[in-house]
Formats: C-alpha cells, sequence, structure tokens
C-alpha cells in the first residue's frame, strides 16, 4: 500500500490558485481514471487506485500533517510508501522536482506534514509555480493566470508520469526521469 497526497484548500474559493496545485494533480489522476466519488476518511477525500490511497487533506494546507500523518498511521505504510504533492516557488512555473527527503524548504503545509510524522525523510514531487513578484499570500493564493491554465493540462501529464515512475520503478529511477526533464519553461 501506498499513499499520495496532494496539498491544498478546501472551497472554491481555492479553486485553481497556485497553492492548489497538489489538489490539482489528484484531481487529474482521478479524472483520468474515473474514480468516481471520493471517500471521506482521515479529514480528507480519498480514492482507491491500484495499491495506492489517493489523499486530499480537507484541514487546509497548514494542518495538512493531521490528515497524512493519520492516513499514514492507519495503513501503517513506511514513509517511504508516502509521496506528497505540493507547489514550490522556488522552481520555475510547471517545472517538477522530485526529492526522496529534506527540509519543508518554507512550506506550510510540508512544515506540518514533517512535524506530524517526526521525520524528513518523506518523498515529495514539488511543482514549480514561479517567483512571488509582490506579496507571497497574495502569490500563491492567486489564481493561475490564462497563459498558465493553458500550460496546466501538461504538467498534470508529467505528474502523471512521475506518480507512475515512482510507483512501478522506486523513487530513485524517479528523481532520474523527473529531475533531468526539460519542462517547454527551459526551452
Amino acid at each position: 500500500m501506498k499513499i499520495i497526497a496532494g496539498l491544498g484548500n478546501p472551497g472554491t474559493q481555492y479553486a485553481f490558485t497556485r497553492h492548489n496545485m497538489g489538489w490539482q494533480s489528484i484531481d487529474f489522476l482521478v479524472n483520468n481514471y474515473n474514480l468516481g466519488r471520493a471517500n471521506h476518511k482521515f479529514n480528507a477525500e480519498c480514492w482507491r487506485w491500484r495499491d495506492v490511497v489517493l489523499l486530499k487533506p480537507l484541514t487546509f494546507m497548514n494542518s495538512s500533517g493531521l490528515s497524512v500523518s493519520e492516513a499514514v498511521s492507519f495503513y501503517k505504510i513506511d514513509l517511504q510508501d508516502l509521496l506528497i504533492i505540493y507547489d514550490d516557488m522556488a522552481l520555475p512555473f510547471g517545472k517538477l522536482r522530485m526529492r526522496a527527503q529534506g527540509s519543508a524548504g518554507g512550506h506550510n503545509g510540508l512544515i506540518s506534514i514533517i512535524g506530524a510524522l517526526g521525520s524528513l525523510e518523506i518523498p515529495r514531487l514539488r511543482i514549480g509555480i514561479g517567483k512571488a513578484q509582490d506579496s507571497m499570500i497574495n502569490y500563491v493564493l492567486g489564481h493561475l493566470e490564462p497563459q498558465e491554465l493553458e500550460r496546466l493540462p501538461e504538467i498534470l501529464r508529467r505528474v502523471e508520469t512521475a506518480v507512475n515512475t515512482w510507483l512501478d520503478k522506486d523513487i530513485q529511477q524517479a528523481m532520474t526521469i523527473v529531475n533531468s526533464e526539460i519542462s517547454p519553461s527551459d526551452s
């Protein structure tokens, strides 16, 4: 059993905001694989797919650790079998970066998860949203611009490829593929 948690904030006002890229990723997988309606468990929406639980915590970003730790505890999984998908301002918009472990890099959702699980050794897939020009809060909670929305399907297809590589191979092979990938913004 593995868990993939996409981070975001509940509520229609947060739909298609930069901070909800993790939720967008889970929604993409759910729609692409016709997984139907969510079950509500662990203070989250969740779906079963393959030998995986897809999780969208409903705790708001800054308390994501409550939901994720409850699911990890319930399924008794090793942390290497948990993948967190979230937005990252340190990466250009659309750039993906996978890591096996590390600090939270100032991301409050990941800070919450690391605190709840007591470990930095949590695999994660970061989706670049670019740097804020003004207010960081307004930027991450701001809605995607039309040109960003246009690129979203391509980004989510690459997230799907990254997720499937992590599931079918291992974190090292997934990191090699994802981290060496050249996104359209790099060319």
